[in-house]
């Protein structure tokens, strides 16, 4: 571990270390190279969310950054997986793949494989991981990750598994090598942690309390991203609404938003995640009156119960919702809302669920992802009682998920025929002669194109609905 010298460096500090240790590592990659007569390769695998996403950019970049080629293949010289913990199938999928690894490991000793995220903030795991994954050879958590470059050090200076977790940190430290996956469209990380403690959710306990960017430092960075080419922004927090609130000299997010919004250049900018209980009348004016943010709400919801959404500690109720709802609809009549619901929270009763059912047919979500209750061991829920019927529980999911797409189908079909402004953004993995691209309002369409137009905005007329994308045509 560092001395206490080193614990408390300021971020620029830190990152003129973190650069002094890409140096170092540069040195060790290209004698490995050297050795074994070709280069070297690496894999990053991300489970989880944007953020997750995000990081694994981070991780990439500094390894592209010190000699490593990246490469899909798990065969790789040096293999991260960045993992997520919100259910317990991700930690499962986690341990499945390293089993894999393992064997890779046997036939090339000279192997690095680290683990790092989310699931490695969980308690019991890293001793899970010292007792039966030994041959693992670096595992960090989500607070650190900006200490990358001394770990892999460290990891490929060492012969022993190395550990370094963080319980919190208050540092935020950016500005270290970042290797983008699409070249038009980047996340910006606006803030870090949550403070919200909802009682089924593992994520501030594995993330740590609210801290946000300075605003300018945010400003810099995406005027950076659109000087490389970036056109679409996705503004990244656990909760994006209380953005601001910590910061020496207090900014809302509603007031970001419309900073952002005046950067030459860009011409799209998205954000999630967003709590309801944070989302303010001044938020909901500055997505009418900014001319880049998108058309979309991601607005997790998690039960239509009042009753429910107190155990879960969510901090409105049902009523409190609607009206939410009912003022983006009259703010943006054609916003497209998204939502997260959960079926089986513990105690849910056939009276809870109708309640949720109803807020789905009162607000028609244009989508919704829907989970079955996941126990998560650490958070107040997994201890209450009157843990649900497994058999009910997936009969009212099967229910939810009918009702939705239901809806989803006739809020799609709605918009057949009309133009709509595409971002192109991918060659169609089916059909090469098509493109694939999104609407403002986050929905697929393919259109007849190559890839010299990934990365432009065109007018597009949606030809045909196909439930959930579209077919278009150029409209010249």
């Amino acid at each position: 571990m560092r001395d206490l010298e080193q614990q408390i460096l300021t971020g620029e500090e830190e990152k003129k270390l973190q650069y002094e240790y890409m140096d170092k590592v540069r040195q060790i990659v290209k004698a490995k190279e050297e050795e074994k007569g070709r280069r070297l390769t690496c894999c990053v695998k991300t489970f989880g969310c944007q953020m997750n996403a995000r990081d694994s950019e981070k991780l990439v970049g500094i390894l592209t950054d010190v000699g490593y080629v990246e490469t899909e293949d798990e065969h790789a010289d040096f293999v991260i997986y960045n993992t997520c913990t919100v259910r317990e199938n991700a930690n499962n999928k986690v341990y499945g793949r390293l089993g894999y690894l393992s064997t890779y490991k046997k036939k090339n000793p000279d192997m690095m494989i680290a683990l790092c995220g989310c699931m490695m903030q969980e308690e019991g795991v890293v001793a899970k991981l010292q007792k039966s994954y030994r041959f693992v050879n670096l595992i960090f958590g989500t607070h650190n990750i900006y200490k990358f470059a001394e770990l892999l050090y460290r990891s490929l200076t060492s012969d022993g598994m190395i550990v370094d977790i963080w319980k919190d940190t208050d540092k935020i430290v950016e500005e270290l090598p970042v290797k983008r996956k699409f070249s038009f469209k980047s996340g910006v990380n606006i803030m870090f942690g949550c403070n919200n403690f909802c009682s089924y959710c593992i994520v501030p306990y594995v993330r740590g309390r609210e801290r946000s960017r300075e605003p300018q430092d945010i400003i810099r960075e995406i005027k950076g991203l659109v000087a490389d080419g970036v056109c679409e922004i996705m503004l990244l927090g656990q909760n994006v609404n209380s953005y601001g609130k910590n910061l020496e000299h207090p900014v809302t997010f509603a007031e970001l938003l419309r900073m952002v919004n005046e950067i030459d250049g860009l011409k799209r900018i998205r954000f999630m995640t967003s709590h309801p209980k944070d989302l303010s009348d001044d938020l909901i004016l500055a997505m009418k009156e900014c001319d880049k943010v998108c058309k979309h709400m991601h607005l997790p919801l998690q039960s239509g119960s009042s009753r429910l959404l107190k155990l879960m500690n969510r901090h409105y109720d049902k009523e409190q919702y609607l009206t939410i709802v009912k003022k983006l609809r009259e703010a943006i009549p054609d916003i497209a809302l998204t939502t997260d619901i959960i079926v089986g929270f513990p105690g849910e009763t056939e009276e809870d669920f109708m309640e949720t059912l109803d807020v789905v047919k009162q607000v028609e979500y244009d989508s919704a992802f829907t989970f079955i209750y996941s126990k998560r061991t650490g958070t107040p829920a997994a201890a209450m009682e009157n843990q649900c019927d497994p058999k009910e529980v997936k009969e009212h999911f099967d229910m939810l998920l009918k009702e939705v797409q239901a809806i989803s189908t006739k809020k799609a079909m709605a918009l057949t025929g009309t133009v709509q402004e595409v971002l192109a953004e991918e060659e169609n993995e089916q059909d090469k002669r098509l493109i694939t691209g999104r609407l403002s309002n986050n929905s697929i369409v393919h259109f007849p194109g190559d890839c010299s137009m990934i990365g432009n905005l065109y007018q597009v007329r949606l030809t045909e609905c196909k439930g959930f994308y579209y077919l278009g045509e150029i409209v010249s």
